[in-house]
């Protein structure tokens, strides 16, 4: 007797892969056009994205549906609507560390948190951060592959990007280095240093007074 079973489809719409992956059709039309995700146009010009290339996504990232949903220890301060930083970076303890220094800046910025690239681009997308502290060391996307994916989208030009990275100068160079009007600073973090510069991109965007510092 022939199986009645339904086939598995190895295709879904844009719609569908939104919602498996956790993130906005928006971005989930983003990432078809820069190649993040798989896809083809039917002979009708229907948009259809391999179920593998989504599935491998979820492989990469385990908690890439987590990410759509920002991660925040402190609320947004009231003066200016703040600073928001988003910290891309894939060890946990290291996490922790920035999440208590810059809860104890004078005004304390909404702080979101991403272990790898995948997770980092939905909160770039979906949050719009003032600042980017940003790992190069990281699984599925890294950093390197991150800062080039950026710069194909205008809509974060206006997101201000520091490494933060633990990596030898002549590494990253191996690499293919980073933008030059980007600031690498090493590992241990050097938490004055990016408090400073917090500081200027809050005065900067006028989200705190010329004096004040975060």
């Amino acid at each position: 007797m022939p199986s009645t079973k339904r086939p598995l489809m190895t295709y879904c719409t844009t719609r569908d892969a939104a919602d498996i992956l956790g993130i906005s059709l928006r971005t989930a039309q983003l990432w078809v056009e820069r190649g993040v995700i798989d896809a083809w146009k039917t002979t009708g010009g229907h948009r259809r994205i391999s179920r593998a290339s989504i599935e491998k996504l979820l492989a990469d990232s385990p908690n890439l549906r987590d990410s759509a949903v920002p991660q925040s220890d402190t609320a947004r301060p009231v003066m200016g609507g703040g600073l928001t930083i988003l910290v891309a970076e894939d060890e946990p303890d290291l996490l922790r560390i920035y999440k208590l220094n810059l809860a104890r800046w004078a005004m304390r910025p909404r702080v979101l948190t991403a272990s790898n690239g995948f997770q980092a681009l939905v909160l770039l997308g979906s949050e719009k951060p003032d600042l980017l502290v940003l790992d190069l060391h990281m699984p599925g996307i890294d950093g390197f592959h991150l800062l080039n994916t950026l710069r194909t989208m205008p809509e974060t030009a206006s997101v201000a990007i520091v490494v933060v990275s633990g990596m030898a100068r002549h590494d990253i160079e191996a690499r293919g280095g980073v933008p030059p009007n980007i600031l690498i600073l090493p590992k241990p973090i050097p938490f004055a240093e990016l408090q400073r510069i917090a500081t200027e991109v809050a005065q900067r965007k006028q989200l705190i007074p010329s004096g004040v510092t975060v």
